[in-house]
């Protein structure tokens, strides 16, 4: 293709694109003003959920493409559908940049989501009634390692191992329950812990009881490719991750297999990969999303270069930081630190319950979630904890000494709430335009990469309030 088609085709996707967006102001206004919206809540709020982060110009470019109007069914070079030559070179781009990045031997690309991908090593590896060992919700698990609410929890047999005292995944603790329950599948893992998991001592579990071993690595995918995190592709037999959350890409999924491709799967007749093509499809999914795909391509390619390493490690520096500064003002911190990009908090032993935290920071423009933490009596629509990420932050720019600026801020909202029980509370006077104002500031100074940001509207904010005396708003609590 010489440099004018090229030039071409690029003109032509501008176009596409640039007319869908006219198209959509004209024709439905309303939807039109509620994206606006949303984007500059993004472009204007602090966020600092765990689970997410930023996706490029770029990927959602490829969201948006022609791709959509592609259906089909199966994998490159055995489609179940014609006209698919040029959305098959793009999800073989997608398997070789996910196997470069991971050092994998082999990568499923279309899974939908993280929960689908772990769904479709279980459902295909598993009958129903077998055992899964994973760790407990309570503890930092994930739905689909075991919970009651999943499918994982409903048609398998599934044990829970926990942590101990400090907070750590107690080791001894899933040895001993392996040799009693002789699970199939050990999960590794976490959607909420903070600390470094060893999958070599997860492998040496499995072989020991002859399980398999599955490492879901949604949460620290990027810490991994860049080196923050050590790999578990040669340790499990299987890996899986969104790549929403730390891959900055599209929602969607990937398993990975890496030394065990070739081994034999329990039905003695194909190997882990070949297990692993029919668990997708024809097994859990149907079609494809090819824009996805297309998506994930483009954020794989982001993953491995020089400046994600340097923000992943951005993200720890500052994920430990925070974690530092907030156990100066006094909150209980679990596991007294961490290694990753989470920061676990228990904002009940600082007076307010998790659902308070995080819809008062949600009217200060921070962006949390609340968490259920270790021993938790609370519900899961209260919990006693909150999770802070700093995936977004450090995309932000934010470094380490942004970080007690955040601590401080979120102190500033925590302590000086009104708890009226576990979901009700009143916020001191002047203290939400108070802490905005200083968000837009922080946001202003620190825009989204080539997202284009328009000034931080200060409307609303009340002068005169001396940001060294905080005592002055009602109902504040020292912690």
């Amino acid at each position: 293709m010489n440099i004018e088609r090229i030039a071409m085709n690029e003109n032509v996707l501008a176009e596409m694109a640039y007319r869908g967006i006219d198209l959509l102001f004209r024709d439905d206004p309303s939807l039109y003003d509620l994206l606006t919206r949303e984007y500059h809540r993004q472009t204007h709020t602090l966020t600092m959920v765990a689970a997410s982060s930023i996706a490029h110009p770029s990927v959602l470019a490829c969201e948006g493409m022609i791709t959509t109007n592609v259906t089909t069914e199966g994998y490159p070079g055995a489609r179940f559908h014609a006209g698919c030559q040029f959305v098959d070179e793009i999800e073989r781009l997608a398997i070789q940049r996910a196997k470069a990045a991971y050092k994998a031997r082999y990568a499923n690309v279309q899974a939908h989501s993280g929960t689908s991908a772990n769904e479709a090593v279980i459902l295909s590896l598993l009958k129903p009634g077998d055992t899964i060992l994973g760790l407990e919700l309570n503890s930092g698990g994930h739905l689909t390692h075991g919970s009651k609410a999943s499918v994982s929890g409903q048609y398998f047999h599934a044990v829970g191992y926990g942590v101990d005292e400090e907070g750590y995944i107690d080791y001894e603790q899933v040895q001993r329950l392996a040799q009693k329950f002789k699970p199939k599948l050990i999960i590794s893992g976490a959607s909420a812990y903070p600390r470094t998991i060893d999958f070599k001592r997860f492998r040496e579990i499995a072989d020991e009881v002859k399980a398999f071993l599955l490492a879901d690595i949604s949460h620290i995918a990027g810490l991994v490719v860049a080196g923050e995190h050590p790999s578990p592709i040669d340790h499990a037999h299987f890996t899986t991750t969104s790549t929403y959350k730390q891959l900055y890409g599209p929602r969607g999924g990937l398993i990975l297999i890496g030394k065990d491709d070739q081994s034999l799967a329990p039905n003695g007749k194909e190997t882990l990969s070949e297990m692993i093509q029919r668990a997708i499809f024809p097994l859990s999914q149907g079609t494809p999303n090819l824009s996805a795909i297309a998506a994930k391509a483009r954020a794989l390619a982001m993953v491995v270069t020089p400046e994600f390493r340097a923000l992943a490690h951005r993200i720890v520096t500052d994920a430990k930081v925070l974690a530092q500064c907030l156990a100066e003002k006094g909150y209980r911190i679990l596991t007294g630190g961490t290694d990753n990009h989470i920061v676990l908090i228990d904002v009940l032993a600082s007076g307010v319950t998790g659902a308070i935290a995080e819809r008062a920071l949600e009217e200060c423009h921070i962006i949390v979630n609340r968490n259920r933490i270790p021993a938790d009596k609370k519900s899961v629509w209260v919990t006693s904890g909150m999770r802070l990420g700093t995936n977004s932050v450090a995309l932000r720019g934010m470094g380490p000494s942004e970080m007690p600026k955040c601590a401080e801020l979120i102190h500033w909202v925590l302590s000086c709430v009104k708890v009226l029980g576990d979901r009700e509370y009143e916020l001191g006077r002047g203290l939400k335009e108070f802490i905005q104002a200083d968000v837009g500031e922080l946001c202003s100074s620190f825009p989204i990469p080539c997202y284009p940001m328009q000034g931080v509207n200060g409307d609303g904010v009340k002068e005169g309030y001396d940001r060294a005396e905080p005592d002055r708003f009602i109902g504040r609590r020292h912690v």
